[in-house]
């Protein structure tokens, strides 16, 4: 079983940079459909699992379903949950997930001027959170 994997978006690569000892499926600007289609048959397990998606989601994705079906395949000891800053809308689902499963839900506290993705600072902050 791999020790630590990433999956997700522009956060996620952030998060990876500083976790050069993990495994990470990530790319800028995907949604959270998009990542399902292009990874979904990848396995997805690994002692510690830090997921970031829904920030690039628009109206038209259903969150909610690619978010429990990305979940639903994961495999880990432990789950950590990056909350997207710029949609709040979608909190509440990561919440719900997050509590269903026992997983960790980790806001983005230091935030950089786009107003969507963390500082430098904020990314190390976050890297060290998931260890």
């Amino acid at each position: 079983m791999l020790e630590c994997l990433i999956l997700g978006d522009s956060i996620a690569v952030g998060i990876a940079q500083h976790r050069p000892e993990c495994v990470a499926y990530v790319k800028t600007g995907i949604n959270s459909y998009n990542w399902n289609n292009t990874n979904i048959t990848k396995r997805l397990s690994a002692k510690t699992v830090v997921i970031s998606l829904g920030t690039n989601d628009s109206t038209k994705v259903n969150t909610r379903s690619e978010l429990d079906t990305l979940r639903q395949l994961v495999k880990a000891d432990i789950v950590f949950w990056i909350l997207p800053h710029n949609n709040p809308n979608i909190h509440n689902f990561i919440r719900e997930l997050a509590e269903d499963y026992r997983d960790v839900v980790l806001p983005i506290t230091d935030i950089s001027r786009d107003n969507i993705h963390p500082t430098a600072k904020g990314y190390k902050l976050l890297a060290n959170q998931t260890r």
